[in-house]
């Protein structure tokens, strides 16, 4: 051992591995868990702003809310992984979510607003946590697997998130039977869920995977220089985060005016709790695919297919106009594909154009700007139908999917070798 070295607890290929699989295994569980919590929102939230405030035009602002919630606890969860680990940041995200639930809950049923906008902002962490679980997929994988790492993460909570939607009716049932405003069941489910997210990760998340990839960072530059372990690449981290943020702008507008668009057609809570649900799992269920291609094709032509298909979603979408049942569950589909696409192409660019020292703050910073980006959206959405209408709405959305080519395009031409 070389003086370089001296200090540096050597850690092999084989115990690499076994740390990775046990680590897809715990944040599997938590997107599980976290898939079931962050559904909530999405199915309700803008019904019960609609019943609470009156009016369409402010059904976004739950959205909105929760997403602010989100970016500011993204900025947090970065910086804490950078100091603490992934296991410390993680737990602690999914406990807010739960604290925020509760607080729907409550002012919901005292009807008091300033609560109302407090909680939902809170509740908005537990979606960061769980969108930020998957970087904890990533931190050991090897730099060919990183899609199917985010992947494999990504498609449990598929479970969650689609057995919330549909279990809203049954939810409200018991909300109602506890004298609770129907409404909230889908959020007694959501404080559970974090909660049980927040102890899995506490308990079973040891060694920390971030902590110890730094480990292996500094055995690999100890050992050959740092040459060996890649550099960084600015290009590859502005192409990742611009097409998380514009497949998360097309997703967040159209999904947000989804459920009201329905209701105003006459379609019932179970119909629009079965399109989300769809919607949902068309979000998450393609991750293995999407995840193959990113690792066998490239990142840059998985996002440019993200594009396409919310182009196709928009139109499709924009022709239902919440009338047909059919054609918007096949336009929420189509967007929930290009989600999926979009957010594992830009995950895996991040990750490639980072280094582990810095990746956690860089990946912080980035879903700050989704969450932004993405409670924009929202509160723009239901003003854009309110002064036009949902097909009007859909089809600016898929419209955004265009925008990914020209930054695409000049990423790729980026000369810098990829981190590893």
């Amino acid at each position: 051992m070389t003086e370089a070295t001296e200090g540096i607890e050597r850690i092999d290929a084989a115990t690499r591995e076994r740390v990775q699989r046990r680590t897809l295994r715990i944040v599997m569980l938590a997107q599980v868990l976290g898939g079931a919590g962050l559904a909530a929102g999405i199915t309700v939230g803008a019904l019960i702003a609609a019943d609470l405030l009156g009016g369409e035009g402010f059904a976004g602002l739950p959205i909105a809310l929760f997403t602010l919630g989100s970016g500011l606890t993204a900025f947090l969860l970065g910086r804490v992984a950078r100091r603490r680990g992934r296991r410390i940041s993680l737990s602690g995200g999914f406990f807010a979510g739960a604290v925020g639930a509760v607080g729907v809950i409550i002012a919901a049923a005292t009807v008091n607003l300033p609560l109302l906008f407090l909680a939902l902002f809170v509740y908005g962490a537990g979606t960061a946590t769980n969108l930020q679980a998957r970087y904890a997929a990533t931190d050991l994988a090897l730099p060919d697997r990183r899609g199917q790492a985010v992947s494999r993460a990504l498609v449990w909570t598929t479970v969650g998130a689609v057995a919330g939607p549909n279990l809203v009716a049954p939810l409200g049932g018991f909300a109602a039977s506890l004298g609770l405003p129907p409404l909230t069941g889908p959020f007694l489910l959501a404080a559970v869920a974090y909660a049980g997210a927040g102890l899995a990760i506490t308990i079973l998340m040891r060694p920390d995977p971030l902590l110890l990839s730094r480990r292996i960072e500094e055995q690999e530059a100890a050992s050959a220089g740092p040459r060996s372990v890649g550099r960084a690449s600015r290009r590859l981290v502005v192409a990742g985060a611009v097409t998380m943020v514009c497949t998360q702008v097309a997703m967040v507008a159209t999904m947000t005016m989804t459920p009201v668009a329905m209701h105003h057609h006459g379609h019932g809570i179970g119909a629009v709790g079965l399109v989300i649900s769809a919607h949902v799992a068309a979000m998450y269920l393609p991750s293995p695919l999407s995840g193959w291609l990113a690792d066998r094709y490239g990142r840059t032509v998985t996002a440019l297919a993200a594009g396409a298909v919310l182009l196709a979603a928009g139109l499709v979408a924009g022709l239902a106009s919440g009338d047909s049942l059919v054609l918007m569950m096949a336009g929420l589909m189509l967007l929930g594909l290009g989600w999926n696409l979009g957010l594992l192409a830009g995950t895996a660019l991040v990750v490639d154009g980072t280094l582990p020292h810095t990746r956690p703050q860089t990946q912080g910073s980035i879903d700050v700007l989704i969450a932004l980006s993405g409670a924009g959206a929202g509160v723009s959405s239901g003003l854009l139908v309110a002064a036009t209408n949902f097909a009007t709405l859909a089809i600016v959305g898929g419209l955004i999917g265009l925008l990914l080519v020209p930054v695409l395009t000049w990423a790729a031409r980026d000369p810098t070798p990829a981190a590893a």
